[in-house]
């Protein structure tokens, strides 16, 4: 199934000036040299583009590269220091020789009988070059680290774009006879079978000279007598074209790749439409998402359960995660669907997720790197972990229950760091409210402020709130308050801690400007406790935060209203 959407993406994309065709591939190149028509080095041209702080290669179309492990081979007018220039830095001079001798002689065969005047060119450049000039060369430093290809003084493009040349490699790379013939799994046809896939390139923490998603390089995975990747018959035609649709939307500039925890994740539509734009800035934001009106109505329509009727629902829409496994991708999640249907369920996730916001500046849609950072110790170069970023984007896709890890996370954070904001509150209401509507074993968690609400755990949480406003209002700028030494034992052991928070809060009532007030709120909170627990759940752990959280932001809201008649009046 990823294959067939992958290969499929392919001809959608068929033809666009920036997607390779077969025989050719995308790839990172970072100087070109310019020769004369008779071979002499002219310029060491800079192709490297400035991208943020740092310089990055251009992603040029050239012919397909040769699968390199620890074997030499060389690719045709491409490649890097060691095979064009014969020259590098890794301390192995007699591999570096045989590697420059292979790019030579692939060269000789190919280019000996072209008129081509480029083609002359390089084999007069290859035929003069002593590699010890390689180090004395302008750039060299950077130069040892990334590919190189040639150009012609004068001209246009480069060499291997010349048409005469593509003429000598098309028929080259259709030249090869394949070993094997059998029914290809993704077409269903009788077919050529590729025996190795071009590697994916582009997924982080991968090896840089990319990875895998079919592959059989031991024989303990090969049966029947097959070897390689006639063990998962696919032909050629389509393994070029999944792989270089899949190159493809992971380059480096591509606004259909986003990073949620350790999965590179890419998604795509069988059709052209707005909705595929957007799902990245809704899991990733960016600072100019906010700007956008055309997603910000698109947000607010399926947050209300609608959808926008310009758009065509039915569309097919693929979302596919991806993980480093040594040599190998691993597959984090995937998801096959409708635009209809990512947009539902989108739109349940951040309704989910709706609660009253601290600041204006506060995301009104929280992206995945929201939510996964307020899992994990900022301060710490662990992380979130991988496995819960994969759940939680699983449970978004399919609407189904949010990961226990999640609820857990963000609960261990809060007690760790006695840190209640937006976002932990916005997460804990998403996971108990998508509890208690699939599973409904818990309450029906509001949006803000509910004083009709009897949950023990809720009531607790806005009793400990008050208890803390009432210290603050007693000593004003304390370093610190209640919340700091006693919320961690208050949200899980609360018949522990309770009676002594309310003993203190009496001198706190006596000494404040507004202690009738407060002494008013407690006594309307304590009229609905009948006993404090011994201990507490997990989930009710959460709706104390929330009752914290909310009751909070009704006195900041208080606070802001006086202070506006305040001004009106004056």
């Amino acid at each position: 199934m990823i294959l067939q959407a992958l290969a499929s993406y392919y001809e959608r994309l068929e033809g666009s000036p920036t997607v390779a065709v077969t025989g050719y591939s995308r790839e990172k190149i970072h100087f070109a040299l310019v020769l004369d028509k008779d071979g002499n080095l002219l310029q060491l041209l800079d192709l490297r583009e400035q991208k943020g702080k740092k310089l990055a290669p251009r992603e040029i179309i050239v012919p397909q590269g040769v699968k390199k492990s620890v074997n030499i081979a060389a690719n045709f007018l491409w490649g890097n220091t060691a095979y064009v220039l014969g020259a590098d830095n890794k301390g192995k001079p007699g591999r570096t020789a045989e590697c420059h001798k292979a790019f030579k002689q692939l060269h000789k065969e190919l280019l000996g009988k072209s008129s081509d005047v480029g083609a002359n060119a390089v084999l007069q450049f290859l035929e003069k070059w002593k590699p010890a000039r390689a180090s004395k060369l302008e750039y060299w430093d950077e130069l040892q680290k990334g590919n190189l290809v040639f150009q012609l003084e004068g001209s246009l493009g480069f060499i291997h774009e010349r048409k005469e040349i593509k003429t000598v490699w098309n028929a080259k790379s259709r030249s090869g006879k394949p070993e094997e013939h059998a029914t290809c799994l993704v077409s269903g046809q009788y077919a050529p079978i590729a025996r190795l896939h071009p590697a994916i390139k582009g997924v982080r923490d991968s090896q840089s000279s990319g990875a895998a998603i079919v592959s059989f390089n031991l024989d303990s995975f090969c049966s029947y007598g097959k070897s390689q990747n006639f063990n998962a018959p696919v032909s050629e035609e389509k393994t070029f074209a999944y792989t270089t649709a899949l190159n493809h939307l992971l380059r480096f500039d591509s606004k259909n790749r986003i990073q949620i925890g350790d999965a590179t994740t890419v998604f795509w539509t069988e059709r052209d439409t707005p909705v595929e734009g957007f799902l990245g800035i809704v899991l990733d934001p960016r600072d100019t998402a906010g700007d956008d009106k055309e997603l910000a109505v698109f947000l607010e329509t399926i947050r209300e359960g609608k959808f926008p009727g310009e758009y065509d629902p039915g569309i097919r829409f693929f979302i596919l995660g991806l993980s480093p496994n040594a040599s190998r991708l691993s597959i984090r999640f995937w998801h096959a669907g409708t635009v209809g249907d990512i947009s539902q369920k989108l739109g349940q996730h951040f309704s989910d997720l709706r609660i009253v916001r601290s600041f204006d500046t506060d995301p009104e849609f929280p992206g995945m790197w929201h939510i996964l950072r307020e899992t994990c110790n900022r301060k710490s170069n662990d992380g979130p972990s991988p496995l819960l970023a994969g759940a939680i984007m699983k449970s978004i896709l399919e609407g189904t229950l949010y990961p226990q890890a999640l609820l857990s996370a963000v609960i261990g954070r809060i007690r760790a760091e006695q840190n209640i904001n937006y976002l932990r509150a916005s997460i804990l209401k998403a996971v108990l409210t998508r509890k208690n509507r699939i599973l409904n074993c818990i309450m029906e968690v509001p949006m803000a402020l509910d004083k009709e609400n009897k949950n023990i755990a809720y009531l607790l949480g806005r009793l400990f709130a008050v208890l803390e406003k009432a210290q603050q209002d007693a000593i004003p700028g304390a370093n610190a308050t209640i919340k700091d030494r006693f919320y961690g034992s208050a949200s899980a052991t609360p018949r522990a801690v309770f009676p002594q928070l309310l003993r203190l809060a009496q001198h706190h009532v006596q000494k404040a400007e507004y202690g009738r007030f407060r002494d008013k709120q407690i006594e309307e909170i304590m009229g609905e406790i009948t006993e404090f627990p011994a201990n507490m759940t997990l989930e009710q752990q959460g709706l104390f935060a929330i009752g914290y959280y909310q009751q909070r932001q009704e006195f900041y809201k208080k606070s802001n209203s006086a202070q506006s008649e305040t001004n009106k009046e004056a």
